[in-house]
């Protein structure tokens, strides 16, 4: 027996005793629903039977009647009512993932996250004029969302500095999973570890090829993933930025870069061992022309000191090439991720047309990671351990286990007209041993300890000297 044929008791009840409405109740248990859907099918029976008795409809039993129709029909209207209301009613959500609003039908959302980095560095040797210190690395709140089926949109600042920078800020226009336009300032498609978030990075800081791709950039990008998400891919035309370097807001030249990337997961949906296999190419063409920090690069050590400079007087002058080829695997609690780069610019020293050269520098890495409590590598770090850690010691989280080897070579042709054989290297060889802990899905400490060797970048055509150095880190993401 339905709910709402509760009414249809107490209606008959009052009417079947009109003496007792006088008498104050007692104190009595409260009845169950089972009972009273029981009392009412007795008294629907016996008033059945005594109308098949009678033959007849009585004028109370009929105004009685009337009343639960009328009662039941409210009821129906409420709960259409209710029904409409929480179809339009927001889904508001907080978990792991931040804070998120959503419409009701899901076409519109916004949602905010943040990702938080607070480092410590100490050098052991090498510290390149830098202080021992503690340091916000990270402080980016971030606001993401979709309008309608069509447009999504990403805004993120950063305050770590003393001055603050608008890191990301674009607008998707999502046609179709296949092509995808994305409009504003974000990362190129270069290089691979560039293209890893802030947050699942293997090591505390990325390594020497990041320093030859370019960073942040202004362009329009189309992107699109086609045969089940087995190939991606991304084209876009930029202003054009330095070899690791962000772009500033406006373009200080003329010229355009085109950039482009193809990346291929043959075994993504497959359950084998191929399954956590991605390769791909990433290049980039373009021209520069003009001296200073938004045309030419300068090159870092992990320990983040600039070990190679051009001259003051070297400028960008013509074609600005790059290419990557570039892989990763990943398989059970194994990890691996590898790239090259090469990035080639034509310079010249002035306007002294005699000087005028084509320059190659090359980088490349291999960072293997190895989850020691069991959990999954990825691309994306590990994401959620399997026994969060607990102050009572019932979960301790995950951890992990990184190595990493890279060099960056500069081109033999840059010394020493380009630039100062006493004060650049021709080559840094750096790694690196670091232990990533996984408190949670959004807590992760990292320590690092970093050692890079160095040839030349010294007087009297000595070496630099050594850089070792250890890193730590407080991340919180959501």
């Amino acid at each position: 027996m339905p709910s709402r044929a509760i009414p249809l008791f107490f209606l008959l009840a009052s009417a079947a005793s009109p003496a007792q409405a006088s008498t104050p109740p007692s104190k009595v248990p409260t009845p169950t629903l089972e009972a009273l859907a029981a009392r009412v099918d007795q008294l629907e029976r016996a008033l059945a039977a005594r109308e098949a008795a009678s033959g007849t409809f009585t004028e109370e039993n009929e105004a009685l009647k009337q009343r639960v129709a009328v009662l039941e029909r409210e009821l129906e209207l409420k709960d259409e009512a209710e029904a409409t209301a929480k179809a339009g009613t927001p889904v508001f959500a907080v978990n792991d993932k931040g804070v998120s609003a959503k419409s009701a039908d899901g076409a519109y959302e916004f949602r905010l996250r943040g990702t938080v980095q607070a480092d410590q560095r100490s050098f052991v040797e090498g510290d390149g004029g830098q202080n021992d210190s503690f340091l916000w690395r990270i402080v980016r709140p971030s606001l993401e969302g979709q309008l309608g089926k069509l447009v999504a949109f990403k805004l993120t600042p950063d305050f770590a500095t003393d001055t603050v920078s608008l890191v990301d800020a674009y607008v998707d226009l999502r046609f179709d999973p296949r092509y995808t336009l994305r409009v504003g300032k974000f990362n190129g498609p270069i290089g691979l570890e560039r293209l890893q978030s802030s947050s699942a990075l293997s090591m505390v800081e990325r390594a020497f090829p990041t320093e030859l791709a370019p960073n942040r950039d202004i362009g329009v990008q189309l992107q699109g993933e086609l045969a089940s998400g087995r190939v991606s891919y991304a084209a876009g035309v930029f202003n054009g930025t330095a070899d690791g370097r962000d772009a500033i807001a406006n373009d200080p030249d003329d010229d355009v870069e085109f950039e482009g990337r193809v990346f291929f997961e043959p075994w993504k949906n497959d359950a084998n061992a191929l399954s956590g296999l991605g390769f791909g190419l990433a290049g980039s063409t373009g021209e520069k022309h003009g001296a200073g920090n938004n045309f030419l690069p300068r090159y870092r050590t992990p320990g983040q000191n600039v070990f190679f400079n051009y001259r003051a007087s070297v400028l960008a002058d013509g074609q600005h090439q790059r290419l990557s080829p570039q892989f990763y695997y990943y398989r059970n609690r194994l990890g691996l991720l590898g790239e090259w780069i090469s990035s080639e610019q034509e310079v010249q020293v002035g306007s002294n047309a005699s000087t005028h050269a084509s320059l190659r520098n090359q980088a490349w890495q291999l960072t293997g990671s190895w989850v020691l409590t069991g959990e999954d590598g990825s691309y994306r770090g590990v994401v959620k351990p399997n026994h969060p850690f607990a102050l009572d010691g019932e979960g301790w989280g995950a951890f992990e286990l990184v190595a990493r080897y890279g060099e960056l070579k500069i081109d033999e042709d840059a010394f020493p007209v380009y630039a100062d054989p006493s004060a650049s290297a021709r080559r840094a060889r750096a790694w690196g041993l670091g232990i990533n802990w996984y408190l949670n899905g959004n807590l992760k400490l990292v320590t690092n300890y970093t050692a890079a060797g160095f040839d030349g970048g010294a007087p009297l055509a000595g070496d630099r000297a050594d850089e070792r150095a250890v890193f730590s880190r407080l991340q919180v993401a959501f």
